[in-house]
């Protein structure tokens, strides 16, 4: 999978990693950064997303449509369309953007608004990436794992990084018996459910 990636994927993520370092030195304010995941997660949730079962694919937080870019490697080979979601009016403006210039729009579909309200449209998840505002994300789990289908994966970016914030809701995840969770150190540290 990771060898054939499109010269026009290769081109966009380059261009969204650059602008993701400078937004880190120059004190771009924090909701205006890309706040991008490291290319090792990508390719971790890309991988993950191949394997998830057969079903509605998602992911909760696009920002510029880098993580997108990286899912929508999976979706393409799986056939699938993957349905994201971002709040922020600049931020959609340049996820559509992304998804267009990388030449993704056919797998992509970007809903606007609050995934809080937006989630309870979708059942038979399959798979999900959460990478939202961390404040949000355990509204976000409680809506999302009923709907998951048996087999199906949610993965939480940040769980050692904003551990502090996610601590309640990892330790929700950890005494779920809907799901067998476990924390990944990879990136800013993931944590991977598998819906039971």
């Amino acid at each position: 999978m990771f060898d054939r990636i499109p010269q026009s994927i290769i081109t966009r993520m380059q261009f969204l990693e650059r602008i993701d370092e400078r937004d880190q030195k120059d004190g771009t304010p924090l909701l205006k950064r890309m706040r991008q995941i490291p290319r090792e997660t990508g390719k971790f949730i890309s991988l993950m997303a191949s394997m998830a079962p057969v079903g509605n694919y998602l992911e909760v937080g696009t920002s510029a449509g880098y993580s997108t870019m990286w899912l929508s490697l999976a979706c393409m080979e799986k056939n699938t369309p993957l349905t994201t979601i971002e709040i922020l009016e600049e931020k959609q403006k340049l996820a559509s953007e992304t998804f267009e210039e990388a030449g993704i729009s056919d797998f992509v579909k970007l809903k606007k608004g609050d995934a809080r309200k937006i989630l309870h449209s979708f059942d038979n998840v399959a798979f999900c990436f959460l990478d939202a505002e961390k404040d949000v994300y355990a509204e976000c789990y409680e809506i999302l794992i009923p709907r998951m289908k048996k087999g199906g994966v949610l993965i939480a970016d940040n769980a050692i990084s904003h551990s502090d914030i996610l601590t309640p809701m990892i330790e929700r995840a950890f005494d779920d018996d809907r799901v067998d969770p476990v924390i990944i150190p990879i990136g800013k540290g993931v944590l991977f459910c598998r819906k039971r």
